[in-house]
């Protein structure tokens, strides 16, 4: 670990201390040989004083259960039918890997309870086919769980839930993890899914609003695995209903649950509520951020250096890419009305944020406002980025002297001797 890779962990700490993230972990996930690792990462949230609930499904565990008794159930996920024999199969594994879960935390020195907090009831009869003892959740006991969270306790909540009469149901966990976060306010919730679910030829995006998610669940519902889908669409409803961010992760890989809370790209797909990536005029209060972002490319000489004062006078002309309020990219757009030109300066991404696609955002955004100013012709200048000016952003290389007079003479006086590249711009 690197100290620019610390600092972006340690921004992320006093928004998140004391705050609820809701972790929903797939069964099959539990059984898996990567869960003691997620066990970890569970350890260093809490020492962050990050208060946990832990809700688990137990589909893998119970289908397993179920070809070990030869008993055939009517299914596993906690929707469609849940008959009798299948609800007797989902108690016996549920609970037993809940104790396994528990056993787990104690191993990291973490403090858990096994918690009765859903209050459910039948799901009834849907498309004209009795549900029997598949429940849908009525009510969270919110006070009970932060009881155990003001203690420091994790609740641990299986895929079961009671009636008023004290009947179990089974129900499905990712729609539990979405209850329980809307009730308790919860900052986040982390699905994890189990790794084959990922083996799709077609991967996720990496980040994706309420609306994205909701359209790519209904054009892809027949083709996305189950596993995904219902977390998606559970965490899309819960994004509409308050919670701020929602992850869905490989549950298989090392280490996943922290580099998606800890960093600004992530490893899993996160839906978001909230604006989450932006790009934005720069402010006074923006100068120093700007500076220290183009700090190594004015080093290597890719950039031409600009001090405080220079990018103070103009600076309407300057827009910052922010990924979670954090700068990772900057651009400026200055204007030469008399000549209907502007110059496409400044372009710069933070390493640990290239080759995501935010130099051609930029560059996009960008054209877009020239277009606008009513500028026909948009000219770059680079000693060493002209190669991607081309290929990406559609630049021709062309002679200086079609530069506006005034920036031709700083062009001259410089020494770079610089590639000029020109862009003529359709209305």
């Amino acid at each position: 670990m690197n100290v620019s890779d610390l600092r972006e962990i340690l921004q992320y700490v006093p928004l998140f201390r004391e705050r609820v993230f809701v972790v929903a972990v797939d069964g099959e996930v539990a059984g898996s040989e990567n869960f003691a690792n997620l066990l970890l990462d569970i350890a260093v949230l809490r020492s962050l004083s990050i208060k946990v609930v832990l809700v688990h499904g137990a589909s893998y565990q119970i289908a397993a259960l179920a070809t070990a008794r030869g008993v055939a159930i009517t299914g596993s996920e906690g929707i469609g039918v849940t008959d009798e024999p299948t609800l007797q199969v989902s108690i016996d594994a549920a609970i037993r890997l809940t104790n396994e879960i528990m056993e787990g935390l104690s191993s990291v020195d973490l403090r858990a309870a096994y918690i009765n907090a859903l209050i459910v009831h039948p799901a009834g009869i849907l498309g004209g086919v009795d549900q029997q003892f598949t429940g849908k959740v009525e009510r969270v006991d919110v006070k009970a769980l932060r009881l155990l969270l003001d203690e420091g306790i994790i609740p641990v909540v299986p895929p079961l839930g009671f009636d008023g009469e004290g009947r179990t149901y089974r129900a499905n966990s990712d729609s539990i993890a979405l209850e329980v976060a809307v009730e308790l306010g919860a900052a986040k919730i982390l699905y994890l899914a189990p790794s084959r679910a990922f083996d799709s030829s077609t991967p996720l995006p990496r980040q994706l609003s309420i609306t994205e998610t909701e359209d790519l669940v209904r054009r892809q519902k027949s083709t996305l695995p189950a596993g995904l889908l219902s977390k998606l669409e559970n965490g899309a409803k819960a994004c509409r209903q308050g919670v701020a961010r929602t992850h869905v992760l490989n549950g298989g890989v090392n280490e996943a649950l922290l580099s998606e809370v800890f960093s600004h790209e992530g490893v899993g797909t996160m839906v978001y509520s909230n604006e989450y990536q932006q790009i934005r005029r720069i402010f006074k209060k923006d100068v120093r951020a700007v500076i220290s972002l183009i700090r190594q490319s004015v080093k290597n000489e890719e950039l031409v250096r600009r001090t405080r004062t220079e990018i103070l006078e103009c600076l309407g002309d300057y827009w910052l890419l922010e990924i979670d309020r954090t700068a990772v990219a900057c651009v400026a757009l200055h204007l030469y009305p008399e000549q209907s030109a502007a110059e496409l300066a400044c372009l710069h991404v933070r390493k640990a944020n290239e080759n995501q696609g935010y130099g051609r955002k930029l560059m996009a955004f960008v054209e877009n406002l020239a277009r606008e100013k009513g500028v026909k012709h948009l000219f770059a200048l680079s000693t060493q980025a002209y190669s991607y000016l081309q290929q990406k952003g559609g630049f021709s290389p062309a002679d200086p002297a079609i530069l506006p007079p005034q920036r031709l003479q700083r062009y001259e006086s410089s020494g770079r001797n610089s590639v000029v590249l020109l862009k003529t711009l359709r209305p």
